[in-house]
């Protein structure tokens, strides 16, 4: 069974859905700012602040190749990684800042990417390497990246268990990922179509994508 029509959310994904993911991630990941960062984000190889820089390179790369409305490949930043085997990122967050500093940035590059798409007709379009992608597309995949990281940090810094709101993660599903299966509640279905988690009578994905062409 695959997401359908019969399974499309009443609303499409909007700039605000993007504000209240970022609102909701930052008040989850708050309690942890006198935490140490350098323990493993839940099941990732990468560290919480290694995590957390990722998904701020992701709305910074995606905020600028939508202004710019680039398509074919991606705006060219220098990137480079702070450790062997860290994520290759064009943007990163001074240590010395620390974990407020961190939620700082995550604000910003979670308000640049809200003011792009909020000025952006839905007929542009940019790059993306899952294909080039129209402005809901890139909010979804905003969205996705903002839940299912805060579930890597909340998990690796041993907060309380984050569970974004069901509605915000069907809209999501049904935009990036019409492959997975439906009738499961929302949460679990969105961890399970990234890898984070089971869902019965699936097998646990060891490799997992999603599809951002316009729909």
């Amino acid at each position: 069974m695959t997401l359908t029509p019969a399974d499309a959310p009443g609303t499409r994904l909007t700039p605000a859905d993007l504000r209240l993911a970022a609102d909701l991630a930052v008040a989850a990941l708050r309690p942890a700012r006198d935490a140490d960062w350098s323990v493993p984000a839940g099941g990732l190889e990468w560290d919480c602040w290694e995590t957390a820089e990722h998904l701020i390179d992701d709305l910074f790369s995606y905020a600028a190749k939508l202004a710019a409305e680039r398509t074919g490949s991606n705006v060219p930043y220098r990137r480079t990684t702070g450790s062997p085997g860290g994520p290759d990122n064009a943007v990163h967050v001074e240590r010395a800042a620390g974990p407020e500093g961190m939620l700082a940035a995550f604000e910003a590059a979670a308000a640049i990417m809200h003011a792009v798409v909020s000025v952006k007709p839905p007929e542009a379009r940019a790059y993306h390497v899952y294909g080039d992608s129209d402005p809901e597309g890139f909010i979804a995949m905003s969205v996705v990246e903002i839940l299912v990281h805060t579930h890597d940090l909340t998990t690796g810094l041993g907060l309380a268990a984050w569970e974004p709101p069901a509605d915000l993660c069907a809209r999501a599903l049904y935009r990036l990922f019409p492959h997975v299966p439906g009738g499961a509640d929302p949460w679990p279905t969105l961890l399970w179509a990234t890898g984070r988690g089971d869902l019965a009578g699936r097998e646990r994905l060891a490799e997992w994508r999603w599809y951002g062409a316009p729909r």
